[in-house]
């Protein structure tokens, strides 16, 4: 049977769709508004095109600016695969021409998809895996707020009181507890460790007395004032205002994953695993969505996050590995990490990360090699509906 392939790429405020057929003449190529009358007709006027032929709809992009138009085609019963931006940016090299625009993009997705065959299909999630994709991508979002508003809080300490600066863990509450009240060296001399100590006690900080000799002593070795000391007083009043709020709100984003999560049928399978919380169980689960059944094997799966080198051979080298171009970055960080952790508290992914250290790998390596030894723990675990055990069920001879 004859098929045709429509490409789109996805905007804000309009998309722009252009379909090819299996010679690579263009058929159809029309800028649409990002609205359902307009995505419903562009629709039709492709199936009427196919006039019973297949179709296949690449995208650039998984959720976000075309989530109604990717449940439109969800609800048409048509096969969507994903094309990932930085793939059309590469492949468009290849093409005639040097601008850059929406209709060409659309023409590289499109051709792209009649020719490559490793695009993955864009499969409908369910409501709670849908739900999970969007919790973890908000809490993603104020992790990075927090970073940037830490990161400008030491900047701005370090130019006023580097000694404080040093001392100082600014991503733990007793810290920050403490700029929101004393910043000054002047401040903290005049306060001392008796009437410090009292004022983080009073306002329930862990070792008031431990952080209140430490910015002290560091108040006793810097006499001088920096140029716009009250200025810069008051910005990292705010800052650490800032950051605790953030810490608050990254919490109660924390809590309400964990009850999402929690509801899924493969969190207990998941949360067996050494080294998987709620948080990086939900990101799995969004990434790979809500179930393995779009993977065909594990390796399919760890090729998926990264974690499959490919060869890169060229003239007379051959076996040259490295790290795929394309892979789900989330994915492996959460792999990566759980593994990560895993090596401290579970002897079996102990013992598998010492064997490659003594053989030669270094830690980053090592680790990697453990993620990818665990994706198959986890496909099996999975697959078999069963928890993770530190010493397996011996198997019963037939």
């Amino acid at each position: 049977m004859s098929r045709i392939w429509a490409g789109i790429d996805s905007g804000k405020g309009h998309h722009h769709g252009l379909v090819l057929n299996a010679e690579g003449k263009t058929l159809l190529s029309r800028r649409v508004v990002n609205d359902e009358p307009e995505l419903l007709k562009l629709i039709g006027d492709v199936l009427d095109l196919a006039d019973g032929s297949e179709i296949t709809w690449a995208i650039d992009m998984t959720g976000g600016e075309p989530a109604l138009l990717l449940a439109l085609l969800v609800n048409h019963g048509q096969e969507v695969l994903y094309m990932p931006g930085r793939l059309v940016n590469r492949a468009s090299d290849g093409y005639r021409g040097e601008g850059k625009t929406d209709a060409r993009d659309a023409y590289v997705i499109a051709d792209q998809a009649r020719m490559r065959r490793d695009l993955r299909p864009i499969r409908p999630g369910d409501e709670a895996t849908v739900e999970l994709k969007l919790l973890t991508g908000r809490r993603a979002d104020l992790v990075e707020d927090r970073t940037r508003a830490v990161n400008r809080l030491r900047g701005t300490l370090l130019s006023m009181f580097p000694a404080l600066e040093r001392v100082l863990d600014v991503t733990n509450t007793g810290p920050l507890r403490l700029l929101t009240g004393y910043q000054t060296p002047a401040a903290i001399r005049r306060a001392g460790v008796t009437r410090l100590t009292t004022w983080l006690a009073n306002r329930k900080v862990r070792n008031a007395r431990t952080l209140a000799e430490a910015a002290v002593e560091a108040a006793e070795r810097q006499h001088t004032s920096v140029a716009g000391e009250k200025t810069i007083a008051e910005l990292v009043h705010t800052l650490a205002e800032e950051v605790m709020a953030l810490n608050k709100r990254i919490a109660e984003m924390d809590k309400l994953i964990e009850g999402r999560f929690r509801e899924h049928e493969l969190a207990g399978i998941v949360l067996s695993i050494p080294g998987i919380g709620s948080v990086l169980g939900a990101e799995f689960l969004a990434a790979v969505g809500g179930t393995l059944d779009g993977f065909d094997s594990p390796d399919a799966l760890a090729a998926f996050a990264g974690l499959a080198p490919r060869p890169r051979d060229s003239g007379k080298v051959s076996g040259n590995l490295h790290r795929p171009l394309v892979y789900h970055r989330r994915l492996q960080r959460v792999l990566y990490t759980s593994a990560l952790i895993s090596v401290r508290n579970d002897p079996n992914s102990q013992k598998f990360y010492d064997r490659k250290r003594a053989e030669g790998k270094k830690h980053v390596q090592a680790v990697l090699a453990l993620a990818r030894r665990r994706v198959n723990v986890l496909w099996a675990l999975i697959r078999d509906r069963r928890c993770y055990q530190v010493t397996p069920p011996a198997t019963t001879a037939a």
